[in-house]
């Protein structure tokens, strides 16, 4: 029970890492508002943990506010955020990704960690504690070729929580990321352009403990460093990723 008592909003929680986080938090004491913008998956999580949903569109400034507000007037206060939402571009040259592809990237990997930040950012401040979980990728770090402006995005996310942890620090409010590689959630097709066992067998190849990412993994990544125990803990960034990026 590391997070009982605490309050938590994930966003991008119908599915995937973001539903592994909030299950996990739930587990772990924390009252969770899903946020996802497929509401549906957003309700059957939040019925499962005994949360609250929120349909949100992560990259849309008043849905966001709506999101606080909602949060505020449910839970009371904010202790914990975790920005997971995120998308991906097809595989490609760079120079064949659409503009429409380029900025939907920017927007939900970028952008929105903005907004976010520009709402609920001042509660915490008010309170005087914090923390700001941001989901990165290792493409950030170690980037694969024909996803250049997703690896893009998540290095821009990775200076953006140092950047965020610095400031806030003397406000009493942690900002942490965590890396994962690639793992069995509704993006990994994406990721990899189609699913055959040949491109799964090749991809895990580059993974030295042998397997996905998993949803729990994630969990457990974020429960440490959204708890008390991580209280000397802001501005890293943990690779959750089976050695990748070794």
């Amino acid at each position: 029970m590391r997070l009982e008592g605490k309050t938590a909003i994930v966003t991008g929680a119908g599915s995937g890492f973001g539903a592994g986080i909030a299950r996990k938090f739930a587990a772990e004491g924390a009252k969770v508002l899903v946020a996802d913008l497929n509401e549906a998956a957003a309700k059957a999580v939040a019925e499962e943990i005994g949360g609250m949903e929120v349909p949100v569109n992560v990259a849309d400034g008043d849905q966001v506010r709506s999101m606080a507000h909602a949060a505020q007037a449910a839970l009371g206060r904010i202790d914990i955020l975790v920005n997971n939402a995120g998308v991906t571009h097809l595989p490609g040259p760079m120079e064949s990704i659409s503009e429409e592809e380029f900025d939907r990237v920017l927007a939900v990997n970028v952008k929105a960690v903005y907004l976010a930040a520009r709402e609920i950012v001042p509660l915490m401040k008010a309170a005087g504690t914090g923390a700001i979980l941001n989901v990165a990728s290792t493409a950030a770090i170690s980037p694969r070729p024909n996803l250049s402006w997703y690896n893009a995005s998540k290095g821009w996310l990775l200076t953006a929580t140092k950047s965020m942890a610095v400031e806030l620090a003397p406000s009493g409010v942690r900002v942490n990321a965590i890396l994962p590689v690639a793992g069995e959630t509704p993006l990994l097709q994406s990721f990899m352009g189609e699913d055959t066992p040949e491109i799964r067998a090749k991809f895990l190849s580059t993974i030295p403990l042998g397997r996905f990412s998993t949803p729990e993994d994630m969990g457990n990544a974020a429960a440490f460093l959204c708890s008390d125990e991580a209280s000397m803990i802001t501005g890293a960034a943990l690779e959750v990723d089976g050695g990748r990026c070794i």
